[in-house]
This record gives C-alpha cells, structure tokens and sequence, in this order.
C-alpha cells in the first residue's frame, strides 16, 4: 500500500485549520490570562477570606475603616476588633454601641448579616501579647492575614510618659505580636503627615530620631515621674507636642519590623486634628469626633469662636476620612501586589494635589454657616484669623471667655446647668494647642501616594477605592465644606433640616443683635465725646 503523497492545496489548507485552531486557542488562554490577572490585581479579592486585625477601632478613622471593609469587601472573612474595656462597660457593650453608629446605615440596609463577621478580641496594645489572653492568642495567630494599627492617644498635650507607652511602646508590642502571626500577608501603620513637622519639607521616608526607641523604653521603667518630666524637655527638642514626637518614634520602630514583616505606613494630615469629614463614603459630609478641626468648624458655625490664631495665607493640610480609609486598605494591598525592596510611606495630604488656604477654608465657612445654621446657633457666626498671640489671646477673652460666662449666668437664673464656659474653655484651648499647624506650612512629597493612586486606577476594581483627591477628579472645596457643614449639623448636633427655617429666623435676630451691640458703644462713646467737641470747638471760635 502506498503513502499519498501531500499536494500544495492539503498543505494550505491544514495551515489555515491549524492557524484558526491556535488564535482561538490563544484567544481563550489570553482571556484565562487576563481573567486571573485582575483577579490578582483585584482589591477586593486580595481581601477575599482574609482575617483582618484592627487597633483604634472605635476611633473616627477606625470605624470608617470597619464600614468600608465591610460594605465594599464582602468576601472577607472576619475583622477582630481589639478593645478594652471602658467606663463601665465590657468589650460586648461597646461593640454593640459601635455596630449601631451611623456610619454603618448603608450596610444596614444591604445586608445586616454581614455585622456577624466584626468580632471583639478583649485587649490592650501596651501589653505583651496585646493582653490578649492565650487562647485567642492562639486562633488570631493562626488566622490573621491583615493588620491596621490605629490605636494611639491623639492629644497634643498628653503627658510624654503617657503618649510614649500608647504611641510607641503600643507600637512596638502590636508589631511583635505581628511576628508571631504564621500568613501575615500585609501590616499597616496609621502614622501623621506632620511626624516630622520640625521640617519644612517633609519626603515619603522614616527620618532618622536623635533617641534610640529601646533606650527610652527602658528610662520609663526605670525614672520616677519627676525625674522623666525633667528628661521630657530634652527629648521634645524642637516638636511642638508629645504626639509628633511618639508618632515619630513609632515609625522607626515599624521601619525596623519591615525587615521581618511586610509593612507600611500611611501619614494622614493629623488625624482627628485635620482628619475631616467624608467626601462621598458612606455619606457626605458624614464625620463622628468634634476633636481638632472638627470641633472648631461647628463652634465657628454657632457663632462661638471669633479667634483663631492663623497665617490665612498658609496652605490648610485637611484630608477627607474616606479618603484616608481608602489609602489604608489600598496600601495593604499595595505591599503584596507590588512588591518593593523598601517598606513604602504614603502621605496622605490634600496641599500638593488641591492646596485650600485658610482664607478660603474660613469664607466657605462663614458662607455656608450662615445660609444653613443650626437652631443651636448661639451668636452670629464671623471669625477673624490673629498671627499675634496676645492679640488673640485679649479678642479670645473679650469676644469668647466673657459672653460664655454672662450666658452662664443666664443659664443658671432659668434654672438649668451652666455649660457655656466649659465648652469655650475646651476649643480656646484646643485652638492654642494647633496654632503650630496653622501658623506654619509645609511642603509633602507625594510621589509614593501618587504611585498608588495609579496602580489603584489601573486594578480593575479601582473605581471603588478613591484615593485621588485632585480637581480633575471631579474634588470641589465649595462642594465639600458646604457638606462637612451639613454634616456636623445633622451628625454631631442631631439637628436635620427640618429646623432651617426656625435656625434661620434665630440667625437673622443674632444678626440685629450683634448689629445693636456693634452701634451702642458707639453711640455711648459718641455722646460722651460730643460735649467735649463743642466745648474744644468754641474755646478755638
């Protein structure tokens, strides 16, 4: 039997059927390639059955945190929430007062079920282990994927033992506990864009400290309160508070950890100081502390406040918090999708991207406090920025301290608690203890934050995760501060819109009433002086 010989026309036509074969065999392969790399690039998958660990849960940006990672990662498995107890109450209680808060409305009404997935681990970062008792130590170390470390005391004017072991020894006890985790996966540190603030210029790097961290862990052992107070002065050096400072150490610690554990460090504009309210997530304008800023916007709204020592011409460094919340889960993700030689530090700012001055910021402020007042609006709302500290210092007394105390008394005659004092004796003090940020301005790099927000864009599930707060990103400040003004009305002082037009008549009067008060020394001095004119204007006839 013999072979057939191949002609031309079998020999084309088996090319043609091989070719057709092989693209389509490439097509479906390039889709199977292109399918598992969003899948890889995906952030949302990267937190599929993943464990999360969170310090600083309960805090403004903490809760922010839980309701992002639960509304748009709905594949994750758990989130721990490392608490203590507080006031009275356990670590059960206060989680249920947390998962009630009204951040989590949306979630609330797309799938409440989810809420089974926060647990409470009863804890405490200072401890070795956390405090966390060994049993659980056990299930989290072999659980954990994901860890934010949040937790810290955010007072300027904590005492620095006090701030050192919160701040930095917190720190460090949460990283060893990290070491001992066996899938660790990704560790997040929530630092301040102003850690280093003794600079003008301020790089996405961890500075060299002038103290060894280790070295003053062991002189809080070993000082009495007196002696350390004593060191305390040497070692703030040029800070303007114990929170920089700790924060500062804190991330040389981290930065010694990366060797062992994937890490990075997210610096937010100080947060709950210039940590404001949402842009767009869960709603806008939604915000849950009156520290710092906050605090400040809503007594400037009520009329309360009429000085502020501040350069308006400076750069004002406020960042939204889901803005901030987006940059933690985004650089977790970040970490392991692309891996760096180096742990990555993110500043998490608004001055380089869309600058606001102080100038702006206090004339949105006054506009839209004045065209949607609360009804608990107490004088007509106006303030005036003071580079002087004394000048503020006598208008602060004059316009604030006095008026809070004859309110007092107003208060006590009808018979009710006098509390206008002790409010305005809070913000007079908190306005003093962040004169340094807005009497200074500094310059960030953003090139590591910029980094992200481009592999964000590119994932392609990116949409989900904003962390771009540029104007081309559709970012307005107009747009903004008239919701962080809504939101503090309807958040904080639980005064919805249903009572503008009774607010507004309230305002109009306060209006006329200032009005008064302006013309009557005026008019007293007038007619004091008038007599005196008429005499001098005779004696020269």
């Amino acid at each position: 039997m013999t072979k057939k010989s191949l002609k031309e026309d079998d020999i084309v036509s088996y090319t043609a059927a091989m070719t057709v074969h092989l693209n389509r065999f490439y097509q479906y392969n390039s889709n199977q390639i292109e399918s598992i790399w969003n899948e890889t690039d995906s952030i949302t998958n990267f937190y599929k059955n993943s464990n999360i660990f969170i310090t600083g849960g309960t805090g403004f940006v903490g809760k922010a945190l839980v309701e992002k990672l639960l509304r748009s990662c709905p594949d994750i498995q758990s989130i721990y929430l490392l608490m203590r107890p507080k006031k009275g109450r356990s670590i059960e209680e206060r989680l249920d007062e947390l998962l009630k808060n009204p951040v989590f409305g949306r979630i609330k009404q797309e799938n409440i079920d989810v809420f089974l997935k926060v647990k409470a681990v009863c804890g405490d970062i200072t401890h070795v282990n956390l405090g966390i008792n060994k049993k659980e130590v056990t299930i989290l170390l072999d659980k954990i994927d994901i860890v934010f470390h949040s937790a810290a005391t955010v007072k300027f004017n904590e005492d620095l033992k006090q701030a050192l072991i919160y701040n930095t020894l917190g720190t460090k006890q949460v990283l060893e506990f990290c070491t001992k985790i066996k899938q660790l996966k990704s560790f997040v540190y929530v630092s301040t864009a102003f850690s280093n603030s003794i600079r003008e210029y301020i790089e996405e790097d961890v500075y060299e400290t002038p103290y060894d961290p280790d070295a003053i862990f062991h002189f809080i052992d070993e000082l009495s309160k007196e002696a350390f107070d004593v060191l305390s002065k040497k070692l703030l050096g040029n800070h303007p508070n114990t929170y920089t400072l700790t924060k500062a150490l804190g991330e040389k610690i981290v930065l010694k950890y990366s060797e062992k554990i994937p890490s990075a460090i997210v610096r937010p504009s100080i947060n709950v100081f210039l940590v404001t309210a949402s842009w767009r997530e869960p709603y806008p304008g939604w915000v849950d502390s009156v520290s710092g800023i906050t605090g400040i916007f809503m007594e400037c709204g009520r009329g309360t406040i009429k000085s502020i020592m501040c350069n308006e011409k400076y750069k004002m460094d406020i960042i939204p918090v889901d803005i901030v919340v987006n940059t933690l889960i985004c650089a977790a993700w970040h970490t392991v999708q692309s891996r760096s030689n180096s742990m990555r530090v993110y500043n998490c700012v608004s001055g380089q991207a869309n600058p606001i001055t102080w100038k702006e910021f206090k004339l949105l402020t006054q506009k839209y406090s004045r065209q949607y007042p609360s009804k608990y609006v107490t004088w007509y709302p106006g303030f005036t920025y003071r580079t002087s500290k004394t000048t503020h210092i006598v208008c602060a007394t004059l316009f604030q301290i006095i008026p809070s105390v004859i309110l007092d008394v107003y208060l006590c005659c009808v018979g009710k608690k006098p509390i206008m004092l002790k409010i305005s004796k809070k913000f007079y003090d908190a306005l003093l203890a962040g004169s340094h940020f807005s009497t200074n301005e500094w310059r960030f790099e953003d090139s590591t934050m910029r980094s992200l927000i481009k592999a964000v864009n590119a994932a392609p599930d990116g949409k989900y995760f904003e962390t771009d707060i540029d104007d081309s990103n559709g970012f307005s400040w107009e747009e903004y501060v008239k919701n962080f003004n809504l939101g503090v009305r309807q958040y904080i002082l639980k005064d919805d819109l249903s009572s503008l037009e009774q607010a507004k008549i309230k305002l109009n009067r306060l209006f006329w009433f200032q009005k008064i008060i302006q013309i009557v020394p005026i008019y007293i001095l007038c007619r004091i002086a008038v007599p005196y004119l008429n005499q001098w204007i005779w004696e020269m006839l």
